[in-house]
């Protein structure tokens, strides 16, 4: 090899491609099993109550092997390098609250499993639209501002409505039954996600320091009020719509994103005492959340009264009586909760037929769930994707806190649906266009760059030097 000659810099190095792989083929295997799960669960429900196989266990397998078939080859097609656990952990999720709901309607004379199932299937057309569709995520920014005003209509829609439990959360039209809030979510992520990321250098200023807290500052009052106009809506949409879960969702998504956006601990300070002054005010003056908070505080009041237990004294005598292993599928008595047992108290059903086994096995589904969403949003550059994933992540773990939270006395009961578990055809359908966001964020953020950098991931690339702060 001769050398350069002097004066002269030597040649660049040609660096070979590095073929990543796509695991799709870890993704489909992970789907049989997904599909499998849920099947056994439906063939043990029938075991266990009427001592024999559901007749339409070969039709529910093949009915979510389909789905999950149909999901699987849209992210084949247009994601082939998305994360492979996303898709197996939202049909695994979806088949267990399938499981859950048919084995409940073996104890009621209406059956929702057959409805959710249809939801489900919409659902999953749904995202498979999404997936194929939208060829890149980074349209969405361009209608923020339309989509925050078509969020804000949606919140504010069933005020117009006669309220159900107490809330104003559902708009019921000739039998049809929707929760409007449960799709302006999404809508509030991206809204949140696009003008943060332009709006990121002002937040990142920091204010005045606190007394004697040197390492905590607040930010400026021009980039306060913007808070200050959340916090006032979310409040507004408990005090109309006396929907505790929604406003908390709300408040906790805009923070959340505003923190991971600015990187100052002032705003979670901010975010917590706004949210103590909301919740202490609205659950003093309003009748409805002041009963849930009066439960929450005394579970088993009605009982001491002569009146029997509540919902939430049975809920909790359902996670005592599952104990470690639970009693098995079928053979719990969780229906006693009465009309929520197939909505906000399913997690009830899980805790108290699997036992504590069976929901640390679902609680970590969802944080893995979580986690590859931060995931994704941590291996993007761009900015609104990065805030994106980690604001479609959060509405995720927010729910699971909320309603878990709920459900074990931890926190006043929200009234909101677990994700994928619990009945609810807007629930569902929402969660998989969640899903399927994320799988196009994490697609971004696995797939090698071209030219230069082929054989990198945008992650490779920022670790190598390039990096966009938000």
């Amino acid at each position: 090899m001769t050398a350069p000659a002097p004066g002269t810099s030597p040649p660049a190095l040609a660096v070979p491609a590095v073929r990543l792989p796509r695991r799709r083929g870890v993704e489909l295997a992970l789907l049989v099993g997904a599909v499998l799960i849920p099947v056994y669960g439906y063939c043990a429900v029938g075991l266990a109550h009427d001592g024999a196989v559901p007749r339409g266990a070969a039709g529910y397998g093949a009915a979510l092997g389909g789905l999950a078939l149909a999901a699987h080859l849209a992210v084949r097609l247009r994601a082939p390098y998305a994360d492979p656990l996303l898709l197996p952990i939202g049909v695994l999720l979806n088949g267990l609250g399938l499981v859950l709901i048919y084995r409940l309607d073996l104890e009621t004379p209406d059956a929702a499993a057959p409805a959710q199932l249809i939801w489900s299937g919409l659902g999953v057309a749904l995202f498979t639209a999404v997936v194929l569709l939208l060829r890149d995520y980074r349209t969405l920014a361009r209608y923020a501002y339309l989509g925050v005003v078509a969020a804000l209509v949606l919140m504010i829609a069933p005020s117009c409505f006669p309220a159900v439990n107490g809330a104003r959360i559902w708009i019921r039209v000739a039998g049809l039954s929707l929760q409007p809030g449960e799709f302006a979510k999404v809508l509030l992520a991206v809204f949140f996600a696009a003008y943060l990321a332009d709006n990121r250098a002002a937040l990142a200023y920091a204010g005045r320091r606190v007394w004697r807290f040197h390492r905590l500052q607040l930010p400026t009052g021009r980039v306060l009020g913007p808070v200050l106009a959340v916090w006032t809506i979310s409040l507004g949409v408990l005090v109309v719509e006396r929907d505790l879960g929604t406003s908390l969702l709300f408040f906790g998504l805009f923070v959340i994103l505003l923190y991971v956006a600015s990187g100052r601990t002032g705003w979670i300070a901010i975010g917590l005492v706004l949210s103590a002054a909301g919740a202490f005010l609205v659950g003093t003056l309003e009748p409805h959340v002041h009963s849930r908070v009066a439960d929450w505080l005394h579970p088993f009041a009605s009982i001491e009264a002569g009146l029997g237990p509540g919902q939430l004294a049975q809920s909790l005598f359902a996670f005592s009586a599952g104990g470690l292993l639970g009693t098995g599928l079928g053979e719990g008595h969780s229906i006693l909760i009465g009309f929520a047992a197939k909505s906000d108290f399913i997690l009830a059903t899980a805790g108290e037929e699997l036992g504590l086994t069976g929901l640390t096995a679902l609680f970590l589904l969802y944080g893995l769930l979580v986690a590859r969403g931060y995931r994704a949003g941590l291996a993007i550059r761009e900015p609104f994707g990065r805030l994106l994933a980690v604001g479609l992540a959060s509405i995720v773990a927010l729910q699971v806190f909320v309603i878990a939270g709920g459900v074990t006395d931890l926190i006043p009961l929200t009234g909101m649906a677990m994700p994928f578990l619990a009945q609810g055809g807007s629930s569902v359908v929402t969660n998989w266009v969640i899903v399927a966001l994320l799988i196009l964020l994490s697609d971004t953020a696995r797939r090698p760059l071209p030219g230069p950098d082929a054989g990198r991931t945008d992650a490779g690339r920022t670790a190598a030097g390039g990096t966009d702060a938000a």
